[in-house]
């Protein structure tokens, strides 16, 4: 196809500039349909995007012949439901991260989209990122040495508004998100550990909720070992003083400290004075991404976030949480 042309299910605050304008602005990519239950806010995204068409069902959207492939971008409870409606109409898909609220759910969005033989690609753009590739780039250049372990902290005070119209917010809503604000925001450095490290082998965790300001967890701590043989360990808290956002992976002659939502890197080698180096950020931080997946679709080099690799950062998640959700998908055997 020259073109692909995109439909996006559930247009809500993440579409507005992170991915929605990018499906339009990537080389060979098109977006032709909006589609929102609310069919006002669809029409009313459809007309400030120059978006042709709106719905308000998914169905209706995933068969129209002028949809070549679907972008989910509603709260993962309803990820499985709107993947499996895509295999069936025959679309590849595009999902919003976390994959999915389990990694069960994953293998059954895995499982529907192969049968179809449809692409499964999943939102952790990251890895498409310039901060991500340099630091890549230099782990496999060996510029500190063989890696040896990693460790990540990330913080955040508790929300200012956190509650709206006396509502949670749905990040904070396990049976919509998942989790809480851990499966919303650490999906995002596991997966970059996956990319940077490769697989984890093993994680085991402690997941509680001090605070008690909703259902969800609000602090973690887990441990884990990659297949590599590089180990880490990892401590998330959402009610803590400050915000702090640091992942430090140490090897045998340096070590490189970067952020998971930022845009600047420290390199400390052996003897060297340590250098740091900042990033851009693109103005639709998904672009990047999305036009690998445009171009995969038409018949380019394949994309390097997939559900095969998104699934094992939910694999994670469930076993650092399965203290907290016991009823949730047993993590690694």
């Amino acid at each position: 196809m020259d073109t692909i042309r995109w439909g996006i299910v559930g247009c809500g605050d993440v579409t507005e500039v992170k991915s929605g304008p990018a499906f339009r602005k990537a080389a060979g990519s098109a977006l032709t349909a909006v589609m929102r239950r609310n069919g006002a806010l669809a029409e009313d995204y459809a007309v400030r995007h120059g978006v042709g068409k709106w719905y308000d069902d998914a169905e209706r959207l995933m068969y129209d012949p002028e949809v070549d492939a679907v972008y989910i971008a509603t709260p993962p409870a309803f990820h499985k439901e709107y993947t499996l409606l895509a295999a069936r109409a025959g679309k590849p898909v595009y999902v919003e991260k976390p994959m999915a609220c389990t990694y069960a759910e994953c293998l059954d969005m895995i499982e529907a989209c192969e049968r179809a033989g449809v692409p499964l690609f999943v939102a952790y753009y990251r890895r498409e990122l310039p901060l991500f590739k340099a630091v890549k780039a230099l782990l496999d250049d060996g510029a500190i040495g063989e890696a040896r372990y990693v460790r990540t902290l990330l913080t955040q005070p508790r929300s200012i508004g956190l509650t709206k119209d006396g509502e949670l917010p749905w990040r904070v809503q396990p049976q919509l998100a998942g989790g809480g604000l851990f499966a919303d925001l650490a999906s995002h450095t596991f997966d970059i550990l996956d990319f940077l490290l490769g697989p984890i082998a093993s994680a085991e965790g402690i997941a509680v909720n001090q605070a008690g300001l909703y259902p969800a967890e609000d602090t973690v701590a887990g441990s884990y070992r990659f297949e590599s043989g590089v180990v880490g360990s990892g401590m998330w808290c959402f009610d803590a003083f400050e915000s702090t956002d640091a992942n430090e992976l140490v090897g045998t002659e340096g070590k490189l400290v970067f952020p998971t939502f930022g845009n600047d890197l420290v390199i400390h080698k052996r003897g060297e004075t340590p250098t740091r180096l900042e990033f851009e950020r693109p103005q639709h931080v998904q672009q990047p991404f999305i036009q690998t997946m445009v171009d995969e679709l038409r018949g380019g080099t394949p994309a390097v976030s997939t559900g095969r690799s998104a699934a094992r950062t939910n694999r994670v998640m469930d076993a650092l949480l399965k203290s907290y959700y016991e009823e949730r998908t047993p993590g690694f055997e």
